[in-house]
């Protein structure tokens, strides 16, 4: 089963029947309290009218405490639903108190909770020892056991302002998601913004000079066609010159780098649920090559973890060292997930060999949580989880960073 289906973020709304029914369990645990009203109607303490008054009082109660919690909490419902809504729930109270009993102040906890869940904590602040301050002044007019009235009392207060402290969780949930995307869409937006302004810094020149040179050949025909001839070799060779600008920058754009990928493989790893242990910088002067193919492998081997481990915990290790051949840098990532399901590499393993063959680099693998070896091909190891080490040369010919 896919986790994503099941469970619910923190002010996020439910968008499946199965989340729907997750979160209606998480707030309707509460409703446990309400075994002293339900067992005083099942008691037969009250004429079968009053039982029957009674009941149907209790279940229009619990539909709007759910309601109004259920619905608030997911998605903000209109102010004056809100507060008309806590008013029946607490003119509700009063009635069946009055008229069924002392099992029935408990519902002035429920009136506190919904206060703390839906109304600011501005208000939520004195409205909710209001409501209690309402519950024990019942109980004592009413001749109620002091010690009801007095155990009933801790839960209506702490009830209340322990849902403050959760809304207020939830909306600053809502706040930081709302700004990460907007974050996103601007950092978006600032790249489209570059590579507009280095299209037209590449190709604005370049087209102005196309454009004049046809021009003049057309001017040129038919009366000096050598010279037309002249302007449409100028033509080709600027044109040709034009492709070979925008190829350089495309592949620019492109090719992924390290502290890209770090900062990547952080996000796509936290929204997945995974924790996550991955160096917040890369080492600097990397030669390109070399870096460019580690990126490649990093995206990919994050890409596995995120969709086929199962794992919890990832952790990511970027480390130079000096062997006999001289210096390399060694990138390990290593997860707690359900390890490979066969002996033969997938298609992104084969690709990733491929990468460091080019660059006479190294790959590991092996089957075990914080496996580690070294050389070319796959290892093995014991329990569950996968790991990969993939080693690439610093001082060959493919550049050096001294």
């Amino acid at each position: 089963m896919n986790d994503d289906e099941t469970s619910v973020g923190v002010g996020r709304p439910p968008t499946n029947r199965k989340q729907v029914w997750i979160k209606l369990f998480w707030v309707g645990i509460w409703l446990a309290f309400m075994s002293a009203p339900v067992k005083d109607l099942a008691d037969g303490n009250h004429t079968p009218w009053a039982t029957v008054l009674g009941t149907l009082g209790l279940l229009t109660f619990v539909g709007a405490y759910l309601l109004l919690v259920f619905r608030h909490t997911a998605k903000p419902l209109d102010r004056r639903l809100v507060h008309s809504t806590i008013a029946f729930l607490g003119v509700l109270s009063v009635i069946l108190t009055l008229t069924l009993g002392t099992p029935w102040l408990v519902l002035f906890v429920y009136v506190a909770v919904s206060v703390g869940a839906t109304l600011p904590l501005r208000t939520a602040r004195w409205l909710i020892p209001v409501v209690t301050a309402v519950l024990v002044g019942m109980g004592l007019t009413g001749d109620h056991p002091r010690e009801v009235i007095m155990a009933l009392v801790f839960p209506a207060l702490l009830g209340g302002f322990s849902m403050t402290g959760v809304r207020q969780l939830i909306r600053t949930t809502i706040e930081l998601r709302e700004a990460r995307a907007t974050v996103a869409q601007l950092a978006a937006n600032e790249e489209r913004l570059r590579l507009a302004r280095d299209l037209h810094d590449l190709l604005g020149h370049s087209l102005s000079l196309i454009t004049l040179k046809s021009e003049l050949a057309g001017r040129m025909l038919p009366d000096h066609p050598e010279q037309a001839a002249a302007q449409v070799a100028d033509i080709e060779q600027v044109s040709r010159q034009a492709l070979i600008d925008v190829r350089s920058a495309v592949t620019g754009y492109r090719r992924p780098t390290l502290p890209g990928e770090l900062a990547g493989a952080r996000t796509a790893l936290a929204a997945a649920g995974i924790s996550a242990d991955v160096p917040a910088e890369a080492p600097e002067d990397l030669p390109e090559k070399p870096e460019e193919v580690l990126a490649w492998a990093l995206r990919e081997a994050v890409t596995n973890v995120v969709r086929h481990s199962g794992a919890r915990r990832c952790t990511v290790t970027l480390a130079p060292r000096q062997t006999l051949d001289g210096r390399v840098l060694e990138l390990t990532v290593s997860d707690d997930g359900v390890g490979p399901s066969g002996t033969k590499p997938g298609n992104g393993l084969t690709g990733i060999g491929e990468r460091l063959a080019a660059v006479d680099g190294t790959l590991v693998t092996a089957a075990g949580h914080a496996a580690s070896g070294s050389g070319s091909g796959s290892g093995s190891g014991s329990g569950k989880g996968f790991t990969l080490t993939l080693t690439v040369p610093l001082d060959s010919g493919l550049g050096s960073t001294e």
